[in-house]
């Protein structure tokens, strides 16, 4: 398996750099299109940051002309890009959760609402996440729900290259994940992909997203694939949610699929 449309999200901000790059190495890994979108607000079009968003494009296609990866280039212009309608056509969407003075140069929609309304996975980068490893050493966070399925599934072509996949489950009750996790791994054996669970139970001690980061199979992880507000919007409004947490935590790239 293996992605053969990735789109990327480009702002005028520090990090896009290493999200290019990224973007352009998993594309040529993947023998995949890369689809640059300049997703600039208009406030982004102002000031000093006006000429470096002039300097997204030519940026773009001297990365993919150096890697020979096939292209195509979105203007900030072009609604569209930015619409479900167009993420609906690719396999793989890539943005970072822009914090701060960040936040500003890039349109609302980006990441949030792409991820609820594209019908796809997306892989999110902290701000400012330094370049390195991504995919080497994976944990998928099970729930045994559809979200955490189909998130699963879409990541496949990544899980197929990890060296390391660790299935993480936290519940109320010991165990209440373990033989769906089980099941889970089984399938995944069957594409190839060896996992390890880890199965922790909840005493009230700790949250679920620390529990995972302390997790000695997991501490060390590049990538974390999960569902994304598996709740109604209104549960999550109210109550907070593990998707809310995994997405503002600051170090690790989170591959989720809604």
């Amino acid at each position: 398996m293996s992605y053969k449309d990735i789109l990327v999200y480009l702002d005028a901000s520090d990090d896009t750099t290493n999200r290019l790059r990224l973007a352009v190495e998993l594309a040529k890994t993947h023998g995949a299109r890369l689809i640059g979108v300049d997703a600039s607000d208009e406030s982004a079009l102002m000031g000093a940051w006006g000429d470096r968003v002039l300097h997204i494009r030519p940026a773009f296609e001297a990365a993919v002309k150096d890697a020979g990866v096939v292209s195509h280039y979105i203007g900030a212009d072009a609604e569209p890009a930015l619409g479900s309608d167009f993420a609906h056509c690719v396999d793989l969407i890539i943005a970072s959760r822009p914090e701060g003075d960040a936040r500003k140069l890039v349109r609302e929609e980006v990441p949030d609402r792409v991820l609820i309304d594209a019908g796809g996975p997306i892989l999110i980068l902290p701000q400012d996440w330094a370049y390195g490893s991504l995919g080497k050493n994976v944990v998928i966070a099970w729930n045994a729900s559809r979200e955490a399925a189909r998130a699963v599934h879409d990541a496949m072509p990544l899980l197929e290259k990890a060296e390391k996949v660790t299935i993480f489950s936290f519940s109320s009750r010991a165990h209440a994940f373990r033989a769906s996790a089980e099941r889970l791994a089984d399938h995944l054996l069957r594409h190839g992909v060896a996992a390890r669970l880890s199965d922790w139970t909840d005493t009230g001690d700790i949250s679920a997203l620390e529990a995972l980061f302390a997790d000695l199979d997991t501490q060390d992880a590049d990538l974390i694939v999960a569902g994304a507000f598996g709740h109604s919007r209104l549960f999550e409004t109210l109550f907070g949610s593990v998707s809310h947490d995994l997405l503002r935590q600051p170090t690790a790239p989170i591959f989720m699929s809604h």
